[in-house]
């Protein structure tokens, strides 16, 4: 699953390790999440949408080829 979460982390100038501790979490989880290599469980999207006042979809997406 794409995602943009490191564009929306550095827009709020947030590091890794600064989200991890806000959704409670590993800075390895967030990592992993934005490199695409762990899609992270429907409670952790929600709460990473809360965070930045977006919607789910709007933060994670399919790549339609």
């Amino acid at each position: 699953m794409k995602n943009i979460l490191h564009i929306l982390r550095a827009e709020q100038r947030l590091s890794q390790d600064d989200l991890a501790k806000k959704l409670e979490v590993s800075r390895q989880t967030i990592n992993a999440i934005e490199r695409e290599k762990y899609d992270p469980s429907l409670p952790l999207a929600l709460k990473i949408a809360k965070v930045f006042d977006k919607k789910v979809e709007e933060i994670f997406f399919l790549e339609v080829k």
